[in-house]
């Protein structure tokens, strides 16, 4: 018996000892990620002419916390971010709205129903995930221009609505783990196959669903290349090219560092980012896991 309860006490020490090591390391790290959001945090809460580049580095600024920085952001005379950050919201609620619908009812027809050519389409699909974008820019480019779709925000939200192959991939793939027996009692109980899309996979897909509305709201949030070749008009920028202008025009001629205000306006693009993960954190995370297990 002692040597069965030696045996145990030794077995949990190293088990205690691996998890003290473990979150030691996992502590450590988040600290060293999280060093420059704190750098820019500080920078944003500094006061006109307080030095910002310092060596050693300053954590903390020297005079006092300027909250007002972030209004002085918003609402600048010359160039006010709350207009770049609205034309963001308005093209990722189109972009998501897009995505997930038209991204939802070409996985259902690849993963739920039967037609001659089905796996042959779906390999052609495949294989354009296996082809850069950046190729496709000048054709793009020269398509939209020929519609006169340039200078408007139709060349950044109108392609959403015709399906991705990464996302038709992950949503098939996980629609594919549906019994097949769910569908034959749906018919039989008189349902089309739009029926049985909306009411029956559409609610179990769920999952699969958010992961695709969260990455197309990244995507669409820090987008910086299609603005910037699609838009000529300041008052149609969107928030990544706006910062960017914000950056180089609106102090251009000031005499002081203004980079406290330009970290403000950074760290301001971001937060978003961050409320949209903590909210959907688990729903995120659980449906990267269960694609990862279907597919």
């Amino acid at each position: 018996m002692l040597q069965i309860e030696r045996i145990r006490k030794s077995v949990t020490f190293q088990r205690r000892l691996q998890a003290l090591i473990l979150y030691t390391l996992l502590v450590g790290l988040g600290i060293i990620f999280l060093m420059p959001l704190s750098w820019m945090l500080t920078a944003a809460l500094r006061g006109d002419g307080e030095v910002v580049y310092t060596i050693p580095v300053s954590w903390f600024p020297t005079r006092s916390f300027h909250f007002e920085n972030f209004w002085r952001v918003l609402t600048n005379p010359a160039y006010p971010l709350w207009r770049p950050a609205a034309n963001t919201l308005f093209l990722v609620a189109l972009n998501t709205i897009g995505a997930v619908i038209s991204n939802a009812l070409v996985a259902f027809a690849f993963a739920r129903l039967r037609f001659v050519g089905r796996e042959f389409l779906f390999k052609v699909v495949i294989l354009t995930m296996l082809m850069p974008g950046i190729v496709l820019l000048i054709p793009s480019f020269i398509l939209f221009n020929t519609l006169g779709w340039y200078g408007t925000y139709l060349p950044l939200w109108v392609p959403s609505f015709f399906a991705a192959p990464f996302f038709i991939f992950i949503i098939r793939q996980y629609m594919r783990s549906f019994p097949r027996e769910l569908d034959d009692a749906a018919r039989m109980d008189g349902c089309n196959f739009f029926q049985i899309f909306w009411y029956i996979i559409l609610p179990l897909s769920k999952p699969v669903l958010v992961v695709v509305a969260i990455f197309t709201f990244q995507g669409v949030w820090n987008d910086f290349t299609g603005p910037l070749i699609y838009l000529n008009d300041a008052k149609k920028f969107t928030l990544q090219i706006a910062l960017d202008f914000f950056r180089r025009s609106v102090f251009s001629g000031s005499s002081q560092s203004t980079t406290h205000l330009v970290m403000a306006a950074a760290l301001m693009s971001v937060i978003p980012l961050l409320i949209t993960y903590f909210f959907v954190q688990k729903e995120l995370i659980g449906g990267i896991a269960s694609v990862g297990i279907k597919g």
